[in-house]
Parts: C-alpha cells; structure tokens; sequence
C-alpha cells in the first residue's frame, strides 16, 4: 500500500494543535504546569475547534475532492491555531482562522453544487456556523458566547456525515424532512442564545436530544453493534456511545439553561465535545486516514481500551461536575487526555503496521 505524502504537513499540523489544545486544557482544569505562551490556557477551545477539528475535517474534503486551491483553508487554520498561541494580542490569528473557515464554506459549496442532498447542505450549513462563530470571536465576543456557534459547526457536520453514510438504510421521506426540522430547530437556538442565551441553549438543547433519538432509526450505526466483523463492530460501539452523549448534552442543556463559566459550564460543553466529537473521531478514523494517506487502519482489540477510558473519565468528570468535586473533576478531565492520547499512539501504529504489511 502507498502512502500518500502530500496531505502529511496538514496532518501534522492539525496533531500540533490538538497537543496544545490538550496542554491548556490541562491547564484550565488547574493542572500545574508551565505556560508555554502567556494565555495558552484561555485558548483550549479554539486551538481544539479551529485548529485541530476545522484543520482536520478541511483537510479531509481537500483530498476527496482534489483541487489545489482547497488545500489553503486547511493550510489557514493550521497556522492560524499556531499564530494565535504565539502571538496572541494583534489580531493575525484570528484573523486566519476566520479566513479559513470561510475557505471551508467555499469547500462546502462546490461539494453542495456537485451533490445537492440533504447531507451536503448540512454540512455546508455547519461550516458557515463556523464562520460567523469566527467572526464574532475576531470582534471581540466572549467565548462563552460564540461557543454554540463552535459547537453547532461539529455537530451538523457530522451528523451531515451520519446521514450521509446511512443512505443504506434509505431514510424515508418523512424521516428527512425530520431532520431538516431538527436543523432549523438547532439553528434557531444557535441564534436565538445572542439575545437570550437561556431561550437559545433550551432550543439547541432540545435539537440535539432529537438528533440523538432520531438516530436510532436512522443510523446504522445502531445496527452494527453485533457485527461480525471487529472493526465494524468497534466503529458502531464508537458511534452510539457518541450519540449517547449528545442525548445527555441536550438533557443537561434542557435542565439547566446556559452557563458562562464554573463546574456546569465545563459539563455542558464536554459531553459534547468530548463525548459526542471525540468519540465520533474515534469511530470515524478509521474511514477518515485510508481517505486522507492511502492508508488503512487495522483492528486492534486495544482499541477498546482508549474507547472505554475515554467515556468512564467523561462520566467522572460530569458526575464531580455536578458533585462540585474539584479535585476528581481534574483527574476525569486528564484521564480524558490520555484516552485521546491512546487513540493517537494506536493510531500510528496501525498506519505503520498496515503499510508494512503486517
């Protein structure tokens, strides 16, 4: 099997920025150690949306889709996570994570024009989510506001993917026309939190436990939990645990309203981000990497490992969330890390083990 080497800058890249946006995190938690740049720990969230995710998944459709020129938006987000951690007073990179995701919208287009379907118009959707998100933070808003912004660019992205890879299933009619309502639904609290973060975060708490519920019809995913095949079977584990999350996000966002800050706050965003996203990552990278290197992964049963850690120290750290338990929410909150970590180190291995031909 030939590696395909072009797309490995961008990997790298995208790697860089996940490995500092796992060092600020550590750091936010209160985590003791050194600051590599002055408010590295302010900047987790952009450095793991923008310039780890947007890199990656921007990346991706640039291979699949091979032109040149979509290979700048990742290229932008790239060094824009790396410039915003260096320099973060002038404005260069937010500037450049802007421009990137606007890049990402223009990806999204031509891959709308090509196939205009339901799946590609959500995912078009998302990336301009992303891009007013962007915006917004270039101009000066908080990050507590913009992060439903962040967080609807993930979630109808792949949730757009989902419904992409289970036309298998031939959703009927209706069961479209539900989701598009859900979209709007989400969409609508999205916009609706600028003027009153409460209303907003019920509407989009709301969506996201129906996506969650939609996705038991709908999603093979749920299906393939007994595969025979092991990696099949690992892929569906990683999906349905991941909607599992987004069924509990919606439910704590439907209970508790928006937060700015503290134990909740940190509740509210990772149950998404870590155990919808994440867990999706997890489930995905085995179609997403032969896609970008030409290289298959091969099962592993420790796969299981970085799966399982990885949801358990989500629910220790939720659960000390709740409990205002400061010192177990920082190990749920590393154990997390190491779970990503995990996935990383496995995943090298397998891509090395596979182009070897072991």
């Amino acid at each position: 099997m030939k590696l395909n080497r072009f797309p490995i800058p961008f990997l790298l890249l995208a790697m860089l920025g996940l490995l500092a946006a796992l060092w600020a995190g550590l750091m936010r938690l209160g985590w003791q150690l050194p600051a590599l740049t002055p408010s590295l720990a302010m900047l987790h969230g952009p450095l793991m949306i923008s310039g780890f995710l947007g890199t990656l998944i921007m990346l991706e459709r640039a291979v699949a889709i091979k032109q040149k020129w979509m290979y700048l938006p990742p290229l932008l987000s790239g060094l824009g996570w790396l410039v915003t951690a260096l320099l973060p007073s002038p404005p260069l990179g937010p500037i450049l994570l802007t421009l990137a995701s606007l890049g990402g919208v223009g990806i999204l287009a031509v891959m709308t024009r090509r196939e205009p379907a339901f799946h590609t118009v959500t995912m078009l959707i998302g990336m301009f989510v992303w891009f007013i998100g962007n915006l917004l933070w270039l101009f000066g808003w908080q990050i507590f506001q913009v992060v439903l912004f962040w967080q609807g660019f993930l979630v109808l992205t792949i949730t757009g993917e989902r419904l992409e890879l289970s036309r298998v299933l031939r959703p009927s009619r209706q069961s479209q026309l539900l989701f598009a309502g859900i979209v709007l639904l989400y969409l609508a609290g999205i916009l609706a939190a600028i003027f009153s973060p409460q209303v907003g975060a019920r509407f989009s708490g709301a969506a996201l436990l129906f996506l969650s519920l939609w996705s038991l019809r709908n999603d093979i995913a749920w299906r393939n939990l007994k595969h025979q095949l092991p990696l099949t079977r690992y892929i569906a584990w990683c999906l349905a645990l991941g909607f599992v999350w987004l069924g509990v996000g919606g439910v704590l966002s439907l209970g508790f309203g928006a937060q700015v800050a503290g134990p909740r706050y940190d509740a509210l965003l990772h149950v998404v981000f870590v155990g919808f996203v994440i867990s999706m990552i997890f489930g995905h990278a085995p179609i997403i990497f032969p896609a970008v290197l030409g290289a298959s992964i091969n099962f592993q049963p420790a796969f299981y490992l970085q799966l399982i850690l990885l949801h358990a120290s989500l629910a220790l750290r939720v659960i000390a969330d709740y409990a205002n338990l400061q010192t177990l929410r920082m190990w749920g909150g590393l154990l997390n890390e190491v779970a990503i970590l995990i996935f990383m180190a496995l995943t090298v291995y397998s891509v090395r083990k596979s182009l070897a031909g072991k």
